[in-house]
């Protein structure tokens, strides 16, 4: 009588180690069989979440937008299949350097960096690569770097993913002004990594504006960041709930995901790219 439920038993067992596990939607995950399977089921869709390293007011990670855009990245990615790089933090933070712990690479290495990746992505199989963005000091940089794919033929395309505005239902903000390392980034952070954010600090430095540059809106210069927040804090984090952190990432991944559905469907932007390519081999020859 004990042996048909020891087969069973068994037989459970060899079919729980035999089967099929589910495709991970991180790269460094992967071994090189189920590699190429996630490829083809991403239909060639992979998403590069570059964050960076930089103080954070006196309560946050360094890590944070690494952590919070790989967070809404990787869940978005699960929704609709897409392959997602790994850890990515070389992007532009030099507005950050007098603060300890800042990781700020030369702007040359920046692009080139990010072109080689782009380029070693594209190489395995990656001809659609969605940068989605967790960092406010690449905001300028990565559409200047989409648009740089124009200066040589490539057989991919770069596409930058800019953050809709969150759908109505939001709850109200409990803070007049909000920034880097405020209300908001510190709700998301509440909601990726609770256990590393310590709010009992946020209220340690001022995240106030200082206006310590008379100039008008129009004009931009750089040291403009830090004339206002020396502090590399801008805003109130103390103020943060996992309310408000929990709706506005389920809206970013739903944004992520519709990106992703919609990239998957786009069968014009690699064939206008080499049509363009081609146009400006002879430009004389372009109709006018």
């Amino acid at each position: 009588m004990k042996i048909p439920v020891l087969r069973a038993t068994v037989l459970a067992a060899v079919c729980s180690f035999t089967a099929p596990a589910q495709l991970s939607v991180r790269w460094e995950e992967l071994n090189a069989i189920d590699f190429v399977k996630a490829i083809e089921r991403a239909q060639g869709v992979c998403v590069l979440p570059i964050g960076i390293i930089e103080k954070h007011g006196p309560h946050l990670p360094m890590g944070t937008d690494l952590i919070n855009v790989r967070y809404i990245s990787l869940h978005a990615s699960e929704q609709e299949y897409a392959l997602v790089f790994p850890e990515y933090y070389f992007g532009q933070i030099f507005e950050a350097k007098h603060e300890p712990g800042t990781v700020a690479y030369s702007a040359r290495l920046q692009l080139e960096l990010l072109q080689e990746t782009a380029g070693e992505m594209a190489r395995n199989g990656c001809k659609k690569i969605l940068i989605v963005n967790g960092h406010g000091g690449n905001n300028h940089l990565l559409p200047y770097f989409a648009q740089a794919q124009l200066d040589s033929p490539k057989d991919y395309v770069v596409y930058v993913f800019s953050r809709a505005p969150y759908p109505p239902g939001r709850p109200p903000m409990r803070s007049k002004a909000d920034g880097h390392a405020g209300e908001s980034e510190t709700s998301h952070t509440l909601i990726s990594r609770p256990d590393l954010v310590k709010l009992d600090q946020a209220g340690v430095q001022s995240g106030a504006n200082r206006n310590r540059i008379d100039l008008p809106s129009s004009v931009y210069t750089g040291i403009g960041w830090y004339g206002k927040y020396p502090e590399h804090y801008a805003g109130d984090g103390a103020v943060a709930t996992k309310e408000l952190g929990e709706f506005d990432m389920k809206a970013s991944i739903s944004s992520i995901a519709t990106a992703i559905r919609a990239i998957k469907s786009d069968q014009n932007s690699l064939k206008l790219q080499n049509e363009f390519f081609e146009k400006s081999k002879k430009p004389l020859e372009t109709r006018q």
